[in-house]
């Protein structure tokens, strides 16, 4: 992908972010293109180490804050509600309020969760690094006491450590960045339920 191609794409993809924004980002990475073409690197290799049009589209409107929203596009205002709504509303609340907050409670306790599954998965990464240099140091012990089998068995134990610890590493990676996409995403959807566009 060469460097037109690819300011189009991601022009497409934030086409609905105001106008002076799109210019904006189509001028900061034009920029960075051409920055990289003079450090040596050919037009697509520039390209490709931005990273895809998809993810950067992606943070950039994610990016996009609440106070933007408000200031630049037209928020819908609510119909006044009706006296019987009113009253159906209050009489209701105690069902609807309690139903609410336990679905709150619920979704932030998922939440939670998942970020201790990965808090979790990246201490076991760190206890396997910590197994595998304290075996490596306990095999010399061991050789220098004459004992070859244990410290190669040591040696052995350690280095099958340091392998799952490269194989976790990548995985506790890709959770971390899955579960940043995932709050980003939610809180993206609560800015659009809060202000959303007129005629959408």
């Amino acid at each position: 992908m060469n460097k037109q191609e690819f300011l189009d794409a991601l022009e497409r993809r934030i086409a609905d972010l105001p106008r002076y924004d799109v210019e904006e980002r189509m001028r900061f990475y034009a920029e960075m293109i051409e920055d990289r073409m003079e450090e040596g690197c050919d037009e697509e290799e520039a390209v490709a180490q931005i990273g895809s049009v998809e993810e950067i589209a992606a943070q950039i409107l994610a990016e996009k804050s609440l106070g933007k929203i408000v200031t630049t596009e037209k928020i819908k205002v609510p119909k006044r509600l009706s006296t019987w709504e009113i009253v159906l509303l209050c009489l209701g609340a105690p069902i609807w309020l309690s139903l609410g907050v336990a679905a709150f409670s619920v979704l932030l306790s998922l939440y939670a969760v998942l970020w201790s599954l990965v808090i979790a998965a990246w201490s076991v990464f760190g206890s396997l690094i910590g197994v595998a240099v304290s075996g490596v140091g306990a095999s010399v012990v061991f050789f220098c006491q004459g004992s070859g089998y244990v410290g190669a068995a040591m040696i052995g134990a350690a280095l099958i450590c340091a392998g799952l610890s490269v194989f976790l590493y990548f995985g506790c990676k890709a959770a971390t960045k899955g579960t940043l996409i995932l709050a980003r995403g939610v809180i993206v959807g609560i800015k659009k339920c809060f202000a959303k566009r007129e005629g959408v």
